[in-house]
């Protein structure tokens, strides 16, 4: 198993992800990727779902776990983004509640080393 580190964020967006408890995991074994972002967000993706892996140019405003109509936003930062496609669908959880994902935008450390890892 490989654990990609997100980014780190500004540091008072790290002192709110902390005081909530929220703990950014982005690991990928022989089997599945798995996403987790605490109590706010988790998803576990068969490796054989995994469609495409591609760079997201740009930048997001918004730090967290965004999502609409099974896209995605998973981040800890604005940039540094990689776009997981995914076929089939794959069931997270937000909040708690059950969601699709079709789609999942990441903020990877060294996308690099994650798109590689997901090439194997």
């Amino acid at each position: 198993m490989t654990t990609h580190a997100m980014p780190r964020p500004n540091p008072a967006i790290g002192v709110l992800l902390s005081a909530t408890g929220v703990r950014p995991r982005v690991e990928v074994d022989a089997e599945s990727l798995v996403v987790d972002l605490g109590w706010s967000f988790s998803v576990t993706v068969p490796r054989t779902a995994i469609w495409s892996v591609a760079d997201e140019p740009g930048r997001r405003v918004s730090i967290g776990a965004h999502g609409w109509r099974g896209r995605w936003l998973v981040n800890t930062t604005g940039g540094s983004l990689v776009t997981v496609r995914l076929d089939p669908p794959a069931r997270g959880r937000c909040l708690g509640l059950p969601v699709t994902v079709r789609e999942l935008t990441l903020s990877i450390a060294d996308r690099d080393a994650f798109r590689a890892d997901l090439a194997r």
